[in-house]
């Protein structure tokens, strides 16, 4: 059956002021938590959301908060090839970065209690009561990636890494990530968050029927397909046609590896589809043919 227009509308609906205002709960809460420490009150620490809630594309209820704790002033660097740390004058850090993560759990620990806090590979875990959400609280460093310029100069670009208690090392961008999002969404008509939303309701709904294709479809690369989708796919007359063209697209452009090759996150510092990411363009190309037979196009 086609997904009609007044379900693909209540589909791009954000999140509910009273959803809201539990997810603002469970931020100022930890960053109470990170203040109140004694050790981690000598450090220069920040505190603040990312992932799905920061950028507004949350759709489940009660779905869990990212919050990054990130050591503003220790980071790990990428260096251009050739070049290393003495270049930049960048000097070794006095604190390990398991030094730090053990440093967040125990404020943690002490701030919710210890049965309220599970320490897993990548973040650990706030869990939900009556006035908050499940977070999930990830400590970082700073992610600094060094360019140089033709005449030798060079910037940086900041955003956050840390590595799993498995041994993965992970860079993510939140700031870039929350800024490229929110400028599409206002080119777009304010239509890019609601097309981001739809897709992951279409998803979900998919989930429940058992369709195999949503195996492995996370919800940043659904964000991400949107978001590489050209800004004209955007603001028809209705949200059927929207999703349309998105879905068309994300189908057409993932038949083969050469038209998607260049195809980055959000944040545009990452490619989508190269090895180090968790899933291929034939999975995704995969989603997306089923997505568009379950939205009922033809």
């Amino acid at each position: 059956m086609p997904i009609s227009e007044e379900s693909l509308a209540s589909w791009a609906q954000g999140p509910k002021a009273t959803e809201q205002e539990k997810c603002e709960r469970v931020e100022r809460a930890v960053k109470a938590a990170i203040a109140g420490d004694p050790q981690l009150q000598t450090l220069n620490v920040s505190v603040f959301l990312q992932g799905s809630y920061r950028n507004k594309t949350n759709v489940r209820q009660n779905s869990d908060v990212d919050i990054c704790v990130r050591l503003d002033d220790v980071f790990f660097p990428d260096y251009p090839d050739g070049n290393d740390r003495t270049r930049f004058k960048d000097v070794p850090a006095d604190i390990t970065f398991s030094d730090f993560k053990a440093m967040v759990g125990g404020a943690l620990e002490r701030h919710f209690g210890k049965a309220s806090v599970t320490r897993s590979d990548k973040a650990f875990k706030v869990h939900e009561n009556t006035y908050r959400i499940d977070s999930d609280v990830v400590a970082t460093f700073t992610h600094r990636r060094y360019v140089l310029r033709p005449d030798s100069s060079f910037y940086h670009l900041d955003g956050i890494a840390f590595n799993s208690d498995s041994g993965k090392y992970i860079i993510n961008w939140p700031d870039q990530n929350y800024d490229n999002g929110l400028a599409k969404h206002e080119r777009t008509g304010r239509r890019f968050r609601k097309a981001v939303r739809i897709l992951k309701r279409l998803r979900d709904l998919m989930i429940t029927e058992d369709v195999a294709a949503t195996k492995g479809i996370a919800s940043c690369l659904i964000e991400a397909l949107v978001w590489n989708a050209p800004d004209a796919a955007f603001g028809h007359e209705t949200l059927r046609q929207d999703l349309r063209e998105v879905l068309a697209h994300s189908f057409n452009d993932t038949l083969n590896d050469k038209a998607c090759f260049e195809w980055g996150e959000v944040n545009e510092l990452k490619y989508l589809f190269r090895p180090q990411q968790p899933w291929t363009r034939v999975q995704a190309h995969a989603f997306l043919d089923a997505a568009w037979d379950r939205a009922g196009f033809e």
